[in-house]
C-alpha cells in the first residue's frame, strides 16, 4: 500500500517550510505522495478568510499541486460554538478550534484513501503544540488514519522569509476573532 500523506494547511506563509520540507523528506518520512488542504472556518473576518484562502490556493497552484480547498465559512456557528463550549469536553477555545478543522481533515482523509495527515499548525512557535498532538491522536485512532507528526517549529522564521520573498499574504493573527486583539500575533 503506497503512503499518501494530507498536509492541512492554516495558511500559505506557513505552508511554504512544511511543503519544502516534504518534498525534501519524502524518503526520510516514507512518503510516497502528497496533496495539501483548505480548511479553516474559525478565520473572521470573511475578507480575511479569503485573503487567506486565495493566497493558499495560489502559492499551491505555483507549485503545479490541484489544491483541495473545502470552502464552508460559517463565523456565526463558529462563535455560538465557542461561547457555548462543552467544558467537560474541551477545556480551552483552541483546543475547540483545533478538533473542529482537523476532524474534517481527517475525515476527508479518510474518505480519500490518506494514510497519513499532519497540519502546518505545526510550525507556528505561537500555537498550543502538545494541544494540537493531542487532538490529532485521538482523530487519528477516530479515524484509522495515522497522524504523522514534525516539529517543523524550527523551520519557522525560514518558511516566512521565503513567503515575504515571494510576495505571499501574511497575516498579523491567528485568525478567529478572539485572536485579533491578542497582541503577541503582530510580530510574525
Amino acid at each position: 500500500m503506497k503512503n499518501k500523506l494530507l498536509i492541512h494547511a492554516c495558511c500559505a506563509p506557513c505552508m511554504v517550510a512544511v511543503y519544502d520540507d516534504t518534498i525534501n523528506n519524502m524518503d526520510e518520512i516514507n512518503i510516497d505522495s502528497f496533496d495539501t488542504i483548505w480548511y479553516n472556518t474559525n478565520i473572521h473576518p470573511k475578507v480575511e478568510y479569503e485573503k487567506r484562502k486565495d493566497t493558499y490556493i495560489s502559492y499551491i497552484s505555483k507549485m503545479g499541486k490541484k489544491p483541495i480547498v473545502l470552502d464552508e465559512y460559517d463565523m456565526n456557528k463558529f462563535i455560538y460554538d465557542v461561547v457555548n463550549i462543552d467544558k467537560t469536553e474541551f477545556k480551552l477555545r483552541c483546543e475547540y478550534c483545533y478538533t473542529s478543522r482537523l476532524e474534517k481533515v481527517f475525515e476527508y482523509a479518510k474518505e480519500n484513501g490518506y494514510t497519513h495527515v499532519t497540519t502546518t499548525l505545526l510550525i507556528s512557535p505561537y500555537q498550543k503544540h502538545d494541544l494540537i498532538k493531542k487532538v490529532c491522536s485521538k482523530l487519528a485512532n477516530k479515524y484509522n488514519v495515522e497522524f504523522m507528526y514534525r516539529d517543523y517549529r524550527p523551520l519557522f522564521r525560514e518558511g516566512q522569509n521565503k513567503a515575504r520573498e515571494l510576495g505571499l499574504y501574511r497575516q498579523k493573527y491567528c485568525g478567529c476573532i478572539y485572536s485579533i486583539d491578542e497582541g503577541r500575533w503582530q510580530g510574525i
